[in-house]
């Protein structure tokens, strides 16, 4: 499989573990999974047929680990940036001092004044180091970085998780404990 065939795999599969399972005829349980074997046949009847091997290669190849298997390899889940309601089943424990998030300059005068929202999905995303966030908002245009106070935030009482690939999760930051880093 090539990388593009593994990049265009990876966004089907976010599309689908993420947002639109009906799109492939498939239901996620409550947590998010789905059984691999009925995975693989639905994609295949809607027009993209995989191997296991595949499977396993996209979700090994994937840049951001934003796929995992359960602990029998039997399901898999996207790890977050859900918009369909699952219950992921992260505990919540305490984020380091600072974390980080990245967004496209033009959201900057909104995040600002209204501070970071979820928008359709489940949570705000933050990232371990500003290296990461930077990659992140650049997904959309030219980013900015914005240092959250994490633990000021957690002192309030916000409660943060961390998904399976390092993400940390919170409901939302309001602006006062964010500071822009910069374009």
């Amino acid at each position: 499989m090539r990388r593009d065939d593994v990049v265009r795999v990876s966004k089907r599969l976010s599309h689908v573990l993420r947002h639109r399972p009906d799109t492939v005829g498939v239901r996620l349980d409550e947590a998010g999974w789905v059984d691999v074997d009925t995975l693989l046949a639905a994609l295949a009847a809607h027009g993209l047929p995989l191997t296991r091997e595949d499977l396993d290669r996209v979700v090994a190849g994937n840049d951001k680990q934003r796929f995992a298997y359960d602990d029998r390899g039997t399901r898999i889940r996207a790890s977050q940036g859900h918009s369909v309601p699952v219950a992921l089943g992260y505990t919540a424990e305490p984020p380091p001092d600072v974390l980080f998030h990245g967004t496209p300059v033009r959201n900057l005068p909104a995040v600002l004044a209204e501070g970071l929202r979820p928008g359709r999905r489940h949570a705000v995303h933050l990232s371990p180091d500003a290296a990461t966030a930077r990659a992140v908002g650049e997904r959309r245009g030219r980013a900015a970085v914005l240092r959250v106070d994490a633990a000021g935030l957690a002192a309030t009482g916000a409660v943060f998780t961390r998904s399976a690939n390092g993400v940390w999760l919170v409901d939302a930051v309001p602006p006062a404990f964010l500071t822009v880093l910069g374009p």
